[in-house]
């Protein structure tokens, strides 16, 4: 009994694999990943969590609960989550997508369009911190460029995918990144930095990719774009602002006012409705909060049952060293996403896991959060059931699986990423 309690309970992951059931279950046979919100899914393994271990009681539960969900990290998090909603709300609302997007669209060669579409994929999503926002904004482009060059669609909206993961994992007020880098105790800036490193050769061969594909094809515009630098200025701010270290509560209540000022200004945004421009990004991300939330009590009962205990002993038992140590927090990230098709919940629910393992074998907490955030967002963009290529797919036609064979940066942020643990000194 004691070796069992040493070693952990592989019981006490029931409520995970509750929610794997449920989730994925439904998927499969309704054929729709969204036919069980995954906020009902975990309140079910939260509930199946409850259940285990009668010798604690529902009161001492609760307490175990209210510890998990105190912890700064937990609420940090959460409190980043709503102001990088608002943030959202107020820029989008001031034009500043639009602008973004034409103004790239303006200054990109015709010979380049396709790279074109990934290199503004990419800015639009490190900007804006929402892969889902940055493939709404551009789908209907790709599939205007393909309609004007004949080229083909699928290769266009791959494009648009894979420039929305590459901010996805980047982006200083993407959820992902907040839950990657709270959960692993360390700065914003060292992170990206860390990050950008690791996966900019998989971005430039991307370039090379895509331009190389449509090398042939020419794209001009019937008519010019309109766009506007001053509706740009409040990304700049954000980007900038984070990347020198100033605090990412300031940062984004900087870029929230700024946002609301230019937008004011430019008449895109009544006075009347700067409240209410804010007040829909934030509920943008409730769900994601909520989501959070829950997770953390369910990690927290978890973990008191063992079932924290009984993965590390796991994979101890089968990694030696540093290198080791940082393959199994990849392999953790992907398979944690490939189960939930949602990369920030996989970051949030692997996240302690991955905390405890670099701390036991020395893994610095900004290689971690990187790892985190780079895998489960190499599965995100890959997964047919994930809500990218959903979402690229029913906004342009197409069927996830006739985009997926182009979406190559997915595939070369992973070789990248495995490359630099092998290159990892001892």
């Amino acid at each position: 009994m004691e070796k069992e309690n040493k070693n952990g309970r592989a019981s006490a992951l029931l409520p995970i694999g509750v929610f794997l059931v449920l989730f994925l279950g439904s998927g499969i046979l309704f054929q729709d990943f969204n036919a069980m919100p995954a906020i009902v899914a975990f309140l079910v393994a939260l509930f199946a969590a409850f259940l285990q271990n009668r010798k604690v009681s529902f009161d001492e539960k609760l307490k175990i609960i209210a510890g998990g969900l105190g912890e700064e990290n937990i609420i940090t998090m959460c409190l980043i989550f709503l102001c990088a909603g608002a943030f959202s709300g107020a820029v989008t609302a001031a034009g500043g997508v639009e602008s973004a997007v034409n103004l790239g669209l303006t200054l990109i060669p015709s010979d380049f369009v396709i790279a074109g579409l990934f290199v503004i994929g990419c800015f639009i999503s490190v900007s804006m911190g929402t892969s889902m926002g940055t493939i709404a904004a551009l789908a209907p482009i790709a599939a205007g460029v393909s309609e004007t060059t004949g080229f083909s669609l699928a290769v266009c909206v791959a494009a648009v995918v894979c420039g929305a993961m590459f901010g996805d994992n980047l982006s200083m007020i993407s959820d992902t990144t907040i839950a990657a880098v709270k959960t692993q105790g360390c700065e914003m800036k060292d992170k990206f930095k860390a990050n950008f490193l690791i996966v900019l050769p998989a971005a430039v061969l991307t370039v090379f990719f895509f331009w190389f594909t449509a090398r042939d094809i020419s794209f001009n515009m019937d008519e010019g774009l309109n766009y506007s630098l001053l509706e740009v200025l409040p990304y700049l701010v954000v980007l900038v602002g984070a990347l020198i270290g100033i605090n990412v509560f300031l940062v984004l209540i900087s870029g929230i006012v700024l946002s609301l000022i230019v937008g004011v200004a430019a008449g895109n945004i009544a006075i009347t409705e700067i409240f209410s421009v804010v007040g829909q990004g934030v509920t943008s991300m409730y769900d994601i909060t909520v989501i959070s939330i829950i997770v953390a009590c369910i990690v927290s009962l978890v973990r008191a049952n063992g079932g924290i205990h009984f993965i590390l002993h796991l994979i101890r038992s089968r990694i030696k060293g540093k290198k080791g140590a940082q393959a199994g927090i990849a392999a953790l990230a992907l398979a944690v996403d490939l189960c939930t098709a949602n990369n920030t919940v996989a970051i949030v629910m692997a996240g302690p896991i991955a905390k405890e393992i670099s701390d036991e074998y020395g893994v610095d907490p900004k290689r971690s959060a990187s790892l985190l955030d780079m895998f489960t967002s190499v599965g995100q963009g890959l997964i047919p059931y994930g809500a990218q290529l959903l979402s690229a797919a029913t906004l342009t036609g197409l069927t996830p699986f006739e985009i997926i064979p182009h979406t190559v940066y997915p595939v070369l942020m992973a070789v990248c990423g495995i490359i630099a643990i092998l290159l990892q000194k001892k």
